[in-house]
């Protein structure tokens, strides 16, 4: 954030922002924190899904874990979350572990640096679950990673999908203006899937524009993902939060990486 009557790191910058419908104000304080402007383009929504008895099994299991703000929300609205004795709750990141807390769990394990899914499952609690009951709250398609590999580790995985992402075609206008914009502009790249849903629609002069801008990712996995679609300014964020990844930028503008 900019000190006191001094210019932020990023005036004059946009940010796309890829979040899902409705879900663009973090990014949108985030960027004004650093001087940034946000063009909203969805690509995906967020509907609900019954849980049922699935949400019931994981939330009973010695671990349940979340994997995004999203999860918990989501979840809280189907049931009232409250932790039994003895059981341990993860989170996969802060403001995972923040919707947590809003919504009655105190004390989420988190990841100290990223917030992913290999960080994750970095935790000292995660390392030995053979013959342990893990709770998994999620999306369908969503971080498979955890659950394949906390099956490896020899853990008894319930997964409880309690709502599901659905790509949609962005509006014309905010799709031109994203393309249209000048060149202090980045993308903001946290979901493999919205990136896919925006990519595969765009003909190879539109993918050529954005190509030119500094595309921000969230983890080394989506940073090896934009290489392997032809991005060649990525910026790599310490996690999936908007805050993280605007830091990371302007961390990048600061040094001169981009003019």
């Amino acid at each position: 954030m900019a000190k006191p009557g001094s210019t932020p790191t990023l005036a004059g910058w946009y940010v796309i922002s890829l979040r899902p419908s409705g879900g663009h104000a973090p990014v949108r304080r985030a960027a004004a924190a650093q001087g940034a402007r946000v063009l909203a383009l969805s690509t995906l929504r967020l509907a609900p899904l019954d849980a049922g008895a699935a949400l019931t099994a994981a939330l009973a299991c010695d671990d349940v874990v979340f994997t995004s703000p999203s999860a918990v929300a989501f979840a809280a609205r189907q049931v009232v979350l409250r932790a039994r004795r003895g059981q341990r709750w993860l989170a996969v990141g802060k403001g995972t572990a923040a919707t947590l807390r809003r919504a009655g769990i105190t004390g989420a394990r988190v990841p100290a640096g990223r917030a992913d899914s290999e960080a994750l499952l970095a935790l000292p609690e995660l390392q030995d679950p053979a013959g342990r009951d893990i709770g998994l709250v999620t999306a369908p398609g969503g971080r498979g990673l955890i659950a394949e590999t906390l099956a490896r580790r020899g853990a008894r995985v319930h997964v409880a999908p309690v709502y599901r992402r659905e790509a949609i075609v962005p509006r014309a206008d905010r799709l031109r203006a994203a393309l249209d914009a000048p060149a202090s502009c980045a993308l903001l790249v946290s979901s493999a899937e919205a990136f896919d849903s925006l990519w595969k629609g765009l003909p190879d002069k539109s993918r050529d524009r954005l190509q030119q801008r500094p595309a921000v990712a969230s983890s080394p996995r989506l940073a090896m993902m934009l290489a392997d679609a032809g991005f060649s300014l990525i910026v790599p964020a310490e996690g999936a939060t908007p805050a993280a990844m605007l830091a990371a930028l302007a961390a990048d503008v600061a040094q001169g990486r981009f003019r």
